[in-house]
């Protein structure tokens, strides 16, 4: 039972330092936030298709990767609950491999707008009206699709080959 916890916990930890890692590199291109985002480390959203320890490891990461890039405090809190809510979502459709990318889009596309407009002050107008919402939810809509639905589906299938070494349980270890 201790070595399932320890396992957990480790595969948990190496995921959040892998999202701290690739954020970190993707913000010094400017990439990682903003009203244009393209977070890489989204693509690491599918792990939860394979291992329930990624869904911890991912809300950790971003928190992490949030506070170490000065996110605001809203965006540290509401983009953390983003990516824990899309790790979730995809826990949850594990078992259908082509929608498991869908959750971390919808969660972002429906948080992140919000957090740009109120936390940041980030206003776009069009004819004197306040169009940032709807703006912010296409921008990050598809910087998300990018990351979660193409290399998330391109991550997947490229662990899949390998996901009986990398994403062993203890039982499974037992077994062989």
């Amino acid at each position: 039972m201790r070595n399932k916890k320890v396992l957990f916990i480790v595969q948990a930890a190496m995921v959040a330092a892998i999202y701290v890692v690739v954020t970190m590199f993707v913000s010094v291109f400017q990439l990682a936030s903003g009203a244009i985002q393209v977070r890489l480390s989204e693509a690491l959203t599918v792990l939860p298709y394979f291992t329930p320890a990624a869904v911890p490891g991912l809300a950790v990461g971003c928190l992490l990767a949030n506070f170490l890039t000065g996110a605001a405090l809203p965006d540290v809190i509401f983009g953390s609950l983003a990516t824990l809510l899309g790790a979730v979502g995809t826990y949850l459709l594990r078992r259908h491999k082509r929608l498991c990318t869908l959750p971390p889009v919808a969660a972002n596309v429906l948080i992140i707008p919000f957090v740009l407009r109120y936390a940041y002050g980030l206003v776009i107008e069009y004819h004197g009206a306040d169009v940032s919402i709807p703006f912010y939810m296409l921008t990050v809509g598809a910087g998300e699709i990018i990351c979660c639905c193409i290399l998330g589906t391109i991550l997947i299938n490229a662990l899949a080959k390998v996901r009986n070494v990398i994403f062993v349980s203890q039982e499974k270890k037992k077994a062989v």
